[in-house]
């Protein structure tokens, strides 16, 4: 049974005193003892609001007893008969022995209790000049009709199916129906060459691949099919049968062998029930970008994954049933894995999926519009985002004439947040801006501020955060010892990780243990910078290679990067170490001037200096 929690907004007043949480605790910070004898830290801050504090501590003393009560918030087949079995560190399992579907989570439960003609996605494209919304009972269809149409393809439990298609409704079908089987899915970035879609083919060997005919850009089709089929030239692995999905208002494409339409398999296919799997098992591979050489796919298990997701959008980021929820990113990305895709849809909210830029697409006006026309109750975006907005309309004379009255929050991970960004958001869309960080391995926030929970949406100035209940967070030195407060080092989360992180890289088990624990033994090394202040508030400050020593003083880029941009005439600025005789290393400033700036360079560059 799904529990439903009071996730509305919370007053920003604590009923004790009428005092915010945060002016409510003006206290040194003290340190806790859990089961195992280890040490973590409880910050003043948790102790001002009692519910999120109680289940920070509850989640690293009683590990097994605080999960259990989350993993409720999914239905499952089979209970599971052990929480934790933290037996062969790091390879944490949870839940061990429950049975469950994701996409009986998602879809199914919701139309069978009733909410089957409720909203679940709206798909709002300027670029097609088109918006469809999607109930959970058309979900429910289409997702059974294409996993009966993927079985009749030979695909079975287990199996991989690389998803390549860009920001549509059925892109999460897709998602759904390989789900719905039981199978693997991998989401491959829409628009990715095609040798980076053959290494990921190569290195998955998916039985199936989804794609669609095309995707959008502001000035023009990307031909998806057409890198497809390059990929498919290049490939090592056996040749996938190929689903296509045409995009016929924009463009079709020729079908070669093994390539099937979309619309012809969905009518003559049946529709599939859902397999059940167990809690450990794969729900996605996840190839994180950048990388060389050997893809570094990401495992995620399913069952934490599910149960986390869904207790996430309740208590971190104040969602219930009833929300609008808008993250203003791709499928491709583990932001729309989570909370695109599942973490909306596990909790029964509407997701808006937006086919657009925050301008181009044709103007810097679409987010104010889609926060009105849609009733947005938060948003979810990357900074640039933020700042693309106010480099193109700085006065917002685009956006101030929608009504931003629904919407509470908005949420901002993925990079660095500059304070004068920050500010300027605040005050045009007149909502908190809330920092949290997490990555592409944990699928969650690792630090955020738990609005379920009640507190109070502010943060000190830069802050990520405070740790998610089943962090446990430290910054390190690098000798390994524990930094003191405000003394920049490496973050660490100590051992086990929280149910839905990632348990293991897809057929690299040593490297995963090199990569993630070898540092740091007993923690996950995050690879991120960063310092904890005295209230207990996280500071992620750079990756960890973004730290440059000057004169042995390890300074952040992006804190220097700040300064830079807190310059009227400034609109960007990067930051890098470069190679000094005498300091052995002195940060290098490139900037960008404001369009139509007075200021000439030179008092620009004194500013600098």
């Amino acid at each position: 049974m799904l529990h439903q929690r009071n996730s509305d907004f919370l007053d920003a007043k604590s009923e004790s005193s009428g005092k915010s949480c945060l002016e409510s605790c003006i206290v040194l910070p003290r340190m806790s003892r859990k089961a195992d004898g280890n040490d973590y830290i409880m910050s003043p801050h948790k102790n001002g609001c009692t519910a999120y504090e109680e289940a920070y501590r509850k989640s690293l003393e009683s590990p097994e007893e605080f999960w259990d009560e989350i993993g409720l918030y999914v239905d499952w087949s089979k209970p599971w008969r052990k929480v934790l079995d933290n037996s062969n560190e790091p390879f944490t399992k949870w839940f061990v022995g429950g049975e469950l579907n994701a996409c009986y989570n998602a879809v199914d439960r919701h139309v069978y209790a009733g909410y089957g003609k409720k909203t679940a996605l709206i798909h709002d494209s300027p670029q097609t000049s088109s918006i469809r919304k999607v109930t959970y009972n058309e979900l429910y269809e289409k997702t059974s009709l294409l996993a009966g149409a993927l079985a009749e393809l030979g695909v079975r439990k287990g199996d991989k199916v690389v998803i390549y298609m860009p920001l549509i409704p059925e892109t999460i079908i897709a998602i759904l129906a390989t789900a719905r089987l039981g199978a693997i899915h991998s989401v491959v970035f829409g628009g990715f060459a095609a040798n980076e879609l053959a290494s990921r083919i190569d290195h998955a060997e998916p039985k199936v691949i989804i794609a669609a005919s095309c995707g959008l850009e502001p000035s023009k089709v990307i031909k998806y099919t057409a890198m497809l089929n390059g990929a498919l030239d290049m490939i090592a692995v056996m040749r996938p049968k190929c689903i296509i999905f045409q995009r016929r208002n924009v463009w079709e494409s020729p079908l070669f062998e093994s390539q099937f339409d979309w619309d012809e398999l969905m009518k003559r296919s049946k529709p599939h029930p859902c397999v059940m799997v167990e809690a450990n098992d794969p729900l996605y591979i996840l190839y994180t970008s950048g990388t060389t050489g050997q893809p570094k796919g990401i495992i995620r298990p399913i069952g934490g994954h599910l149960a986390t997701l869904c207790w996430s959008m309740n208590t971190v980021f104040g969602m219930n049933k009833n929300s609008i929820w808008w993250v203003a990113s791709d499928m491709g990305w583990v932001v729309g894995h989570s909370y695109i895709c599942y973490g909306p849809l596990l909790l029964g909210a509407t997701s808006i999926m937006y086919e657009g830029k925050p301008d181009r697409t044709p103007d810097a006006g679409q987010y104010f519009r889609i926060i009105e026309q849609h009733g947005v109750n938060a948003l979810f975006c990357v900074p640039t985002a933020l700042r693309v907005l106010k480099r193109s309309d700085p006065e917002t004379l685009l956006g101030r004439k929608y009504s931003l009255k629904s919407l509470k929050t908005i949420f901002v991970a993925g990079e660095f947040c500059d304070y004068e960004t920050k500010a300027w958001a605040e005050q045009v869309f007149k909502v908190p801006i809330l920092n949290h960080w997490w990555q592409s391995e944990t699928g969650h926030p690792i630090t955020a501020l738990c609005l379920g929970y009640g507190h109070h949406p502010s943060l000190p100035k830069f802050s990520t955060g405070l740790p998610i209940p089943g962090y446990n967070i430290h910054v390190l030195r690098e000798d390994g010892s524990i930094a003191s407060q405000r003394e920049l080092g490496r973050i660490a989360i100590k051992l086990p990780l929280p149910p839905g992180c990632i348990s293991t890289l897809y057929r690299a088990f040593d490297r995963f243990k090199e990569v993630y624990f070898s540092r740091f033994p007993g923690y996950y090394d995050t690879m991120d910078a960063g310092y904890i202040d005295e209230m207990g508030h996280i500071y992620v400050t750079a990756r960890d290679d973004d730290i440059i020593n000057v004169a042995g003083h390890r300074i952040s880029t992006a804190a220097l990067e700040d300064i830079i941009l807190a310059h009227d005439d400034v609109v960007d600025a990067a930051v890098v170490g470069v190679p000094d005789h005498t300091k052995g290393e002195v940060p290098l400033c490139l900037y960008v001037k404001r369009y139509g700036s007075l200021s000439p360079c030179t008092p620009l560059d004194l500013f600098l200096e």
